[in-house]
């Protein structure tokens, strides 16, 4: 059995910056710049980041926006090294919960068909799919899947 391990949630700071894009990197083929997540921070009053924490390092992260009553998932990476211990899940009820208590009623995402633990992992959570936006993933032309969850 593993051990459980010490995370601590907290919102990104321009510090972390650096160790997110790094996270970017190592997680997406076309991974969001170092520039976009400055402005995320800087000029998007609608943007929330949670980062995770494991000795000091970053090791998964969350975006979103909220506008009105409405949060959508922008990005969530979780550091190669750190998948299958379900930091992503806790991210994901973490990121609920700022939603919600930025006034946001539900929350939107989409995902590659192909990502089946994404896929499962937001449906425990009560997200459904209601819809495919056709061509969606640059890289290679994949759909996105539409989830909402009541929040």
């Amino acid at each position: 059995m593993s051990q459980p391990i010490d995370l601590e949630y907290r919102f990104m700071t321009m510090q972390d910056v650096g160790a997110v894009a790094e996270l970017e990197r190592l997680s997406f083929s076309t991974p969001w710049p170092h520039e976009a997540f400055v402005n995320e921070l800087t000029k998007n009053p609608n943007a929330r980041y949670v980062v995770v924490v494991h000795q000091n390092r970053i090791v998964a992260y969350c975006g979103m926006w909220i506008v009105v009553d409405e949060a959508h998932i922008t990005n969530v990476a979780v550091h190669p090294l750190f998948r299958g211990k379900k930091i992503g899940l806790g991210l994901m009820i973490k990121m609920m919960g700022v939603a919600r208590m930025f006034g946001a009623k539900s929350m939107t995402l989409e995902v590659r068909p192909s990502n089946t633990v994404a896929r499962n992992m937001y449906t425990k959570l009560g997200f459904r799919e209601h819809g495919v936006r056709k061509g969606y993933y640059s890289d290679n032309n994949e759909d996105a899947i539409i989830m909402w969850v009541t929040l």
